[in-house]
């Protein structure tokens, strides 16, 4: 909505860095205090404002699932023709399936999903480059980009591409907290900061594909609920067509698996420091509710769902994470290396 290139510029200059610094400091918070679920770790950052967090990633986690159904739902009617409910119901039991197996195995199925998925848009990339390659150098040729990327307002809908950037990062890196139980593999603060900087362009990559091929079609592409349906059905291969559908699917899959361990973990922690296991069968009632709210909410609309919910949220998660993360948590991890660097060297001999 800000035009081909400020959005462009928004989501690399401004979006990835923010997502790299602060990736970069809570894989090292977590790290160096051991803090590998979303409480432990916002309780050492927030204090007792830690449930404000808490509270603004189960709204969000409510959120992102609705649309992760709806876009099933969306996806299924589209290109197979089947009722919308049944793509809202085959995701939402993927999910709970996999959260049923456990940590490793879903730690192991974001890892390795990851590599499909980069593959099937890198295709989707260079298919579309050469199907429309010209489209897409004269959308971000035209000289209304241009302008508004220097008046730092958009074409289209306008508004600032800074700003937009900002609050496109403040949302996705509520995942961050999410996966700090796979950051228990993390030994030393080399590998914390290097995988915490390689998370804003990793995590950005896909997208950044997506949106260039996504240029080509500008302005007609921001009316449509799906955007990569169109494109798909633009590159007139029905087979890729189902091919990518599928690997969206596990991608969806994947996002609302790790909302919702993320709060399982949180949970056995607090079982674990009453002396207590987390019963097996808890976790799959977590799961069962959660999705069960998620279904209901999914039926309001994939386009109605991120309008109402993601720019209403950004601002909390800005509050109480990107804003303390980049300030106290900074602080926290300098307070714990100073007297760590003065202690060697009065221990150096002279």
């Amino acid at each position: 909505s800000y035009g081909p290139l400020p959005g462009l510029l928004g989501m690399v200059l401004i979006t990835t860095v923010i997502f790299s610094l602060v990736a970069a400091i809570s894989y090292e918070l977590a790290r160096r205090f051991r803090l590998y679920d979303y409480r432990s770790f916002f309780k050492r950052l927030l204090g007792p404002a830690w449930v404000l967090f808490e509270l603004a990633y189960i709204t969000l986690m409510f959120l992102v699932i609705a649309v992760i159904g709806a876009a099933a739902g969306s996806i299924v009617q589209e290109i197979f023709g089947l009722p919308y409910a049944a793509g809202v119901i085959v995701v939402m039991s993927a999910i709970a399936g996999l959260l049923f197996m456990g940590s490793a195995p879903i730690e192991r199925a974001l890892a390795g999903w990851s590599f499909v998925l980069y593959a099937a848009y890198i295709v989707f990339f260079v298919w579309s480059l050469v199907r429309f390659g010209d489209q897409i150098a004269a959308a971000f040729g035209a000289p209304a980009a241009a302008a508004a990327a220097g008046a730092g307002g958009g074409a289209g809908a306008g508004g600032n591409w800074v700003l937009g950037g900002m609050r496109y990062a403040a949302y996705n890196v509520s995942a961050v907290p999410v996966v700090l139980f796979a950051v228990r593999h993390i030994k030393t603060r080399r590998e914390a900061i290097s995988a915490g900087l390689l998370t804003g362009p990793i995590g950005i990559f896909p997208g950044l594909l997506f949106y260039i091929v996504m240029a080509g079609q500008y302005p007609e592409i921001i009316d449509r609920a799906v955007p990569v349906n169109h494109l798909l059905e633009l590159l007139g291969s029905r087979a890729f067509q189902i091919i990518f559908q599928v690997v969206l699917f596990g991608t969806l899959v994947e996002t609302g698996t790790g909302m919702i361990h993320a709060v399982n973990e949180r949970l056995a922690v607090t079982f674990e420091e009453k002396g207590r296991a987390m019963p097996r069968r808890l976790r799959s009632l977590t799961a069962v509710v959660f999705l069960g709210v998620a279904i209901l909410l999914s039926r309001i609309g994939l386009v109605d769902l991120i309008a109402r919910g993601y720019g209403s949220l950004t601002w909390l998660f800005l509050a109480v994470y990107v804003l303390p993360i980049l300030t106290f948590g900074v602080w926290l991890l300098v307070r714990r290396a100073r007297p760590a660097v003065m202690s060697s060297r009065l221990e150096r001999p002279d």
